[in-house]
């Protein structure tokens, strides 16, 4: 069993980043050789130095909404995801003035959102049925609600955009994949210049990706299911890519957990019939394992040491919360003692922590 405490580490407050820098591709870049250790410090625009002609980048192309409200008896309702069934789970603070039955109203001059509390989750999610689809639930939520931003930035940014990925398209998120952050439109002209393959993917990042582990070891934090989406022809062409041994490089944990979790759900028991899995076990022994013809549902992949990574190559992300899932997901790519030793480093360097922070790219 794995202590969670060794992914610990001290950051001074002052280093968490309230703002991103502007331009967004100015600020800096750490590069980690995950063979060697060896450590290098850059802007983000060079990037475009550290990758080759052929390397396929794959984003997240999921878009935040703003999924914070607040009922007129002040709770605050925080929408995380609609199921199949049109009932959102929501996280409610405070939750214990909740009862199953109550009806729950968001007024605003003459709208108004009312919904029903279903259920209260073990989990400590809450069970809502509203009184509009879900589309219609996030176009008031975009209208009236506030900006989901993390609790560590101070000043709720004013635009969305501030918030938001360039290349954002796919509503659902409450969380953004921060590392897309430092990609701007000339940036992305110029690797594409340069031949570098563009694909898209979805997660819709939820409670997943932000609850913090409250667990004393990794193996017993039990990580929530999130939307992804990946289409059959993205996944051919990162097939394609992984056939021509061309580096698949992801650009944020959620990228990461979109494209090894549908790699790995096929898997995993009963989704696929016999014949079906027997081939996909068949081509994983022949080392020629890749992504299923596109795939949309849940994934709940907790990737840590000792995962066998089956599709990325190489890494962009932020530097992350101390003892958090995404800390563990970086060290079972790159080796807890190697991302350790980087950000001990980013520390001493002053990097700019968390979302609105700096990047490391890691190959």
């Amino acid at each position: 069993m794995t202590q969670i405490t060794e992914f610990n580490y001290h950051l001074p407050r002052e280093l968490i980043a309230q703002c991103s820098v502007q331009p967004r591709d100015q600020s800096r870049l750490m590069v980690l050789d995950k063979q060697t250790g060896k450590l290098n410090h850059k802007k983000f625009f060079e990037i475009v130095d550290e990758l080759k002609t052929g390397d396929v980048l794959v984003f997240n192309d999921t878009k935040v909404f703003r999924a914070r409200l607040k009922t007129q008896n002040g709770i605050e309702i925080f929408l995380l995801r609609a199921r199949e069934d049109d009932i959102w789970e929501v996280l409610a603070r405070p939750g214990k003035k909740l009862q199953v039955g109550q009806t729950l109203c968001i007024e605003h001059e003459t709208e108004k959102l009312c919904g029903e509390v279903m259920s209260k989750q073990s989990d400590g999610t809450v069970l809502i049925k509203f009184d509009r689809v879900p589309n219609d639930v996030i176009a008031f939520a975009n209208i009236y609600g506030e900006i989901p931003i993390p609790p560590y930035v101070k000043n709720i940014p004013e635009r969305l955009e501030d918030y938001q990925t360039i290349y954002a398209k796919e509503t659902g998120s409450v969380a953004a994949p921060t590392a897309g952050f430092h990609f701007t439109e000339d940036l992305m002209e110029e690797l594409k210049s340069k031949g570098v393959q563009f694909e898209f993917v979805t997660l819709h990042v939820g409670i997943g990706t932000f609850r913090p582990m409250k667990t004393e070891t990794i193996e017993e934090h039990e990580m929530h299911s999130e939307f992804v989406s990946v289409s059959k022809e993205t996944a051919d062409r990162i097939n394609q890519a992984k056939k021509d041994e061309r580096r698949v490089i992801a650009v944020g944990t959620t990228t990461v957990r979109t494209l090894e979790g549908v790699a790995n759900y096929p898997l995993s028991e009963g989704q696929l019939g016999l014949r079906q899995a027997q081939a996909i076990i068949d081509r994983s022994r022949m080392g020629n394992f890749y992504l299923p013809d596109g795939f949309t549902g849940d994934v709940n992949l907790f990737i840590k040491p000792g995962f066998d990574f089956k599709i990325i190559d190489g890494l962009i992300t932020n530097f992350h919360l101390p003892k958090s899932t995404l800390l563990v997901l970086v060290s079972a790519f790159a080796g807890r003692e190697n991302v350790l030793r980087a950000y001990e480093e980013a520390v001493a360097q002053q990097y700019r922590f968390f979302s609105f922070g700096d990047a490391m790219f890691i190959a």
